[in-house]
């Protein structure tokens, strides 16, 4: 099975992108024939005024994925931007789908509410969907891993690729699945959403004295105002984290029941996810550690060349189907 997915290199990754990349990785070691790229022609929708960010973000993301698990022996990894042939098939399948279309992506009026401190009204911020069904399209991907808010997307490329092969004829594009993946979403160190912007955020390669200044002074159930005070996990940001980083299914139950009994203070819970998340953690910045730009830079020049080999076997089909012959 081909399965294609990417992050945008906006800055440095956090640990709610880890959890996604082990998914990546679980699939690839399945046997499954896997592309990972680096999305940064994406990137440029909200970050075009900080064009060194993502370009120091790019090799940057590509060693993490390495240092997470990504195998450039069984997966191609590649940047977006190498593939000019992303932009061509971006242009013609735009040709198919209409502005009022794509203003009724969720994501789309979402941002466009929710977003004051940036310029969306852009054709590069509306035609991002059909960039994004490009990447998964051009590869003829059978599946992708996607969390249950980005399914949506995921229905517009299989859209998409119905309308073109209806339009022209054809069988070329396949209608790719979803790989639904209900991993937890991790909050900040504040209870909000995980953000780079709300400084709250946990980054992967931080060390383990970065990890305990942001762990121990977490924000917990706001319940629990004395030691004594029995406390509900689920209303605790804390207990987000140890449900995806602490395997231990006693250390769970002692966890959430000492809360509840007030049996445990907060500090005692954090101590554990803190011992567990150092343990998950310490594989990770000991590859990154051995990981340099170079050789993140060696890997996706393979890959590039790899990847774009498909791309143009793809839009030779395309192209023959739409009689595009100049």
């Amino acid at each position: 099975m081909k399965i294609v997915s990417g992050m945008r290199p906006t800055g440095k990754l956090h640990l709610g992108h880890l959890m996604p990349i082990e998914k990546w990785v679980e699939l690839q070691n399945s046997g499954n024939d896997t592309q990972f790229f680096i999305a940064n022609w994406h990137a440029y929708t909200s970050h075009r005024d900080t064009p060194q960010i993502i370009d120091d973000a790019t090799l940057d993301l590509v060693r993490h994925y390495l240092a997470c698990g990504i195998n450039p022996e069984k997966s191609i990894v590649f940047i977006q931007s190498a593939v000019k042939e992303h932009a061509e098939l971006s242009l013609l399948l735009g040709m198919l789908i209409s502005v009022s279309r794509l203003e009724r992506v969720p994501t789309y009026k979402e941002m466009q509410e929710n977003v004051k401190d940036k310029d969306l009204s852009t054709i590069g911020f509306l035609g991002y969907p059909v960039l994004m069904a490009t990447d998964i399209l051009i590869y003829k991907a059978d599946a992708v891993p996607v969390g249950e808010d980005q399914i949506y997307h995921l229905e517009l490329a299989r859209e998409i690729a119905r309308k073109f092969n209806m339009t022209y004829g054809v069988e070329i594009l396949k209608e790719p699945q979803p790989i639904i993946s209900r991993v937890a979403k991790l909050p900040g160190t504040d209870g909000r959403k995980m953000s780079k912007s709300y400084d709250n955020s946990i980054l992967i390669d931080s060390n383990a004295q970065e990890l305990k200044s942001k762990i121990m002074p977490m924000i917990t159930d706001p319940a629990r105002m004395k030691r004594t005070d029995p406390g509900d996990p689920e209303k605790c940001p804390v207990w987000e984290f140890h449900k995806a980083f602490t395997n231990s299914e006693s250390e769970k139950q002692w966890v959430t029941g000492g809360c509840k009994s007030a049996g445990i203070g907060c500090i005692d819970c954090k101590k554990v996810l803190l011992k567990n998340l150092e343990a998950k953690m310490q594989p990770i910045w000991d590859n990154l550690s051995k990981i340099s730009e170079d050789d993140a830079r060696g890997v996706v020049e393979k890959g590039n060349a790899k990847a774009r080999e498909i791309a143009c076997n793809t839009m030779s089909e395309v192209r023959c189907a739409m009689k595009l012959r100049w």
